[in-house]
């Protein structure tokens, strides 16, 4: 899995030394821009706007010899269009509104594998999963120089304010639940604290209650270090923390205590971590590119022990019952029937607002 362009409203990064597929050079060499990206993946992460005609979040325009176009539109109640049309061969999708929702922030991913004919269009609610995916049909291979000039600035290309980042690989990403702790998070296990990257299937967990919990699976990721990707570090003594640890921003955390039942009426709530960024509880962690996190699925979604704070285990929902969002996952490959399904987590959860207060009530 290799990322190797990236782009948003303040930088433009484009590593084309992609190495050769050893089945039968599959994915292009940097050394040639002609050079055809057979499989790959373009995400696309944007903020919607309030507005009230359509308005256009990314535009490209290529009309050499191959002519290319790339755009995503924006229309009142929520949809978003995508057209892609290279030489002719148009792809064109409208995503309903009403199946996104209202929502802050939409991924939209399309994935090509030219040699097996086989593509996938798809939109994510950042906060909540998958809404739609969409079968694409003999995708075409994309240029790598097309892909290239899509990444940087120029005439030929438009980011609205509210995209936020626009990212290309060179395999078919998956789609779904993300997994949202740094590789070496203390977990807390009957044998003591072990790094999340080095607990598997059939280990042993602790739960905040301190009673053990078997591991069912254990994923890992690699994803654009910005937007709703982006880490974040959570700093002792906030939290419970025995030590800093870093997360995804979506990452959920659970607190409890007087001052949540004096604030919401409940023993215990859940929010995002990102929701408290730049705060002293919550930093941003700047620098790299793309971020590699890890996650561990559990029989209930029960909440795990990270060096003292309460995190939240991956939630799958019951994506075992959807073959589509299944095979389109991180949990791909794995056996259906090892796959637990997760109800609605019961802990009610804060927006960005109440997350706030909460971190303030505790600071006074």
């Amino acid at each position: 899995m290799t990322w190797f362009a990236l782009t948003g409203q303040n930088e433009s990064w484009f590593s084309p030394e992609i190495q050769r597929d050893p089945s039968g050079g599959a994915r292009p060499s940097g050394a040639d821009p002609d050079a055809l990206v057979l499989r790959g993946s373009i995400v696309i992460e944007t903020r919607f706007p309030v507005l009230r005609r359509p308005r256009p979040l990314m535009y490209f325009q290529n009309s050499g010899d191959w002519p290319v176009h790339l755009s995503l539109q924006a229309v009142p109640g929520g949809s978003l269009t995508l057209v892609f049309d290279q030489g002719g061969e148009i792809l064109h999708h409208a995503f309903n509104g009403t199946d996104a929702g209202r929502t802050d922030i939409l991924r939209v991913t399309y994935s090509w594998d030219a040699p097996a004919r086989t593509g996938r269009l798809v939109l994510e609610r950042a906060d909540k999963g998958v809404v739609q995916i969409v079968p694409v049909k003999s995708p075409g291979p994309i240029r790598l120089k097309d892909i290239e000039a899509i990444i940087k600035p120029g005439d030929h290309r438009y980011l609205a304010p509210e995209v936020i980042f626009v990212a290309a690989s060179d395999t078919i990403e998956p789609v779904g639940p993300v997994p949202g702790l740094w590789p070496d998070t203390p977990i807390a296990t009957p044998g003591g604290f072990r790094p999340a990257r080095d607990l598997k299937r059939g280990d042993l967990v602790l739960n905040p209650d301190w009673d053990s919990v078997p591991v069912l699976h254990s994923i890992s990721r690699t994803v654009p270090a910005r937007g709703s990707f982006r880490p974040v570090r959570l700093c002792t003594p906030y939290f419970g923390l025995k030590q800093d640890i870093v997360t995804s921003s979506l990452q959920g955390l659970i607190v409890g205590g007087s001052g949540v039942e004096y604030l919401f009426g409940k023993e215990a709530v859940r929010f995002q971590a990102g929701h408290l960024a730049g705060g002293r509880a919550v930093n941003n962690l700047p620098g790299a590119r793309f971020a590699t996190y890890v996650q561990l699925v559990l029989p209930e979604n029960e909440a795990l022990n990270a060096a003292g704070a309460h995190v939240e285990s991956l939630w799958i929902g019951r994506i075992r019952r959807n073959p589509d969002h299944l095979a389109a996952s991180s949990l791909a490959g794995i056996d259906r029937n090892t796959l637990p399904e997760h109800a609605p987590p019961a802990t009610p959860e804060l927006d960005a607002f109440e997350a706030a207060i909460l971190s303030e009530h505790r600071a006074a």
